[in-house]
């Protein structure tokens, strides 16, 4: 097993769980599904295709070829964001020839040719992500995301990732690294005399070291067909806990920098 750190972090993004139609929601942090969809796209897999294993990556002597299901994801929340919600109208304006169809594929009437929806965004947010798996998998999906076949986005088209994105592309204990090495981007400035940041992490299996709990919230992020026209996913359980790091971990006023250094092996 082996692992990637990545960051998250942009203008907007989304991460969409629960809203359809006219109202499209956006969790709190990543998704898996998302995450796995972003993976799927750096690789230059379709929809179709973007839940297939990975014979080619198969170790000799295995009996299968990993997956996505072989992935956990554990997520620190550096930044949560502002909660931002857009307001959309389609097909007002045209004539009904032109006009949005309907789930029977006929013409809308002019009464109601205007669709309203709301989609929400987070702005400003930043999230810190270990990938842990199979090594042959998550060094090749950390040397996708570095070059990517279709471009990457978060959660929506609209919603383009900041630089750097990879942090770490090899791992050998990427939550220990999210925990005591990797830098941390959050505003405003810490105060001086500030021992621990306090800081939510998500986690896909009960954390390490605590005993056994019930699981804090359910997520539809378990993704089983991407297709835009059978699209579907199933419960995950996840577990959220509140870590004190070390004040030492804030990237401070310029962040890149921080960052540039972590990525070039660099104390922090």
């Amino acid at each position: 097993m082996s692992g990637l750190i990545l960051r998250l972090a942009g203008l907007l993004q989304s991460s969409g769980e629960r809203g359809v139609f006219h109202y499209r929601d956006t969790c709190a942090f990543p998704t898996r599904s998302q995450l796995i969809g972003m993976f799927a796209a750096a690789q230059g897999r379709r929809r179709e295709h973007a839940l297939d294993p990975y014979p080619h990556l198969q170790a000799p002597g295995d009996t299968t070829a990993p997956s996505h299901r072989d992935l956990t994801i554990t997520i620190r929340i550096d930044q949560p964001g502002i909660l931002y919600r857009d307001f959309h109208t389609v097909g007002g304006g045209y004539p009904r020839e032109e006009g949005i169809l309907t789930g029977k594929g006929e013409r809308r009437s002019q009464a109601k040719a205007t669709l309203v929806s709301q989609r929400d965004y987070l702005t400003g947010a930043v999230f810190t992500i270990a990938v842990q798996g199979p090594a042959a998998l998550t060094a090749y999906i950390a040397d996708t995301l570095q070059r990517p076949r279709f471009g990457l986005f978060l959660g929506r088209r609209a919603c383009l990732p900041d630089e750097p994105l990879v942090l770490n592309p090899h791992s050998s204990d990427s939550v220990t690294e999210l925990l005591t090495r990797t830098p941390l981007t959050r505003t405003p400035a810490l105060p001086p005399t500030a021992a621990h940041l306090p800081t939510t992490f998500v986690w896909e299996h009960p954390p390490p070291g605590a005993d056994p709990t019930p699981p804090d919230r359910e997520s539809t992020s378990e993704p089983v067909n991407l297709t835009s026209h059978a699209r579907r996913h199933l419960p995950r359980r996840l577990w959220m806990t509140t870590e004190h790091l070390p004040a030492h971990l804030h990237a401070g006023p310029r962040p890149l920098d921080t960052l540039t250094a972590y990525m070039h092996g660099e104390p922090a």
